[in-house]
């Protein structure tokens, strides 16, 4: 199976340790976001960091979120933030994923444009916070404007299937400056149809059990 642009889609595995970052990189992932604890997930420990950095091939992104109260975050938040992110660069990972929101659910432009900036080089990930944002396109916008790499979206639906016509949407009026990646759900059942509805190139798999990864991989090398 191919994407609009002529490459099999690549799965990313949402991991929460190193022995599922291990094993999604086996089954076939093309790229792990690893994350601690939490609903959704929190920045990971350095120890954990730096043991799937040792042992993993596929690009590394980082989850970036002090806590999981809501997305919205304080001065104290957001200076933990910066370090947690200058240290990510000292440790040779490849990407960050951030997710600032003002409480009026819009994003927060002066604190990602912070972040964004100080990431740099690395790649910088919108995680499912834009989920949360008041409209999809308005948020899309603000995310290109930063130079944002990829957004995580379910296309502000419960599961990304449900959300293909505005994943599809979305790809399309980012075009190469962005890639959405559809998250919420995945599964080896339906990533074909999802693929095929929305058009994306990129598909988010919790890898928690990673024969989850396992199944969407299979799934997608079929014709």
């Amino acid at each position: 199976m191919t994407s609009s642009w002529g490459a099999p889609p690549l799965v990313e595995a949402c991991c929460d340790s190193v022995q599922t970052a291990r094993a999604s990189q086996q089954y076939g992932a093309g790229r792990i976001e690893l994350c601690g604890s939490g609903n959704g997930g929190t920045t990971p420990s350095l120890g954990m960091i730096m043991r799937c950095r040792d042992a993993l091939r596929i690009p590394l992104h980082v989850m970036i979120r002090p806590h999981t109260n809501s997305f919205c975050y304080d001065h104290d938040d957001a200076d933990v933030m910066r370090s947690d992110i200058t240290a990510m660069k000292s440790l040779g990972v490849d990407g960050v994923v951030v997710g600032p929101l003002q409480h009026d659910h819009t994003i927060h432009v002066p604190q990602l444009a912070e972040l964004v900036a100080l990431a740099r080089p690395m790649k910088v990930a919108f995680h499912r916070a834009f989920d949360s944002t008041r409209d999809a396109m308005e948020s899309l916008e603000v995310l290109l404007g930063l130079g944002v790499d990829y957004v995580l979206t379910s296309g502000h639906h419960p599961t990304a299937l449900a959300g293909a016509s505005t994943l599809r949407a979305l790809q399309t009026r980012a075009g190469d400056r962005l890639t959405v990646l559809a998250g919420g759900n995945i599964r080896g059942d339906t990533v074909q149809q999802l693929i095929a509805q929305s058009r994306v190139r990129e598909v988010h798999a919790r890898a928690t059990d990673p024969t989850i990864v396992r199944d969407v991989v299979k799934a997608m090398m079929k014709e």
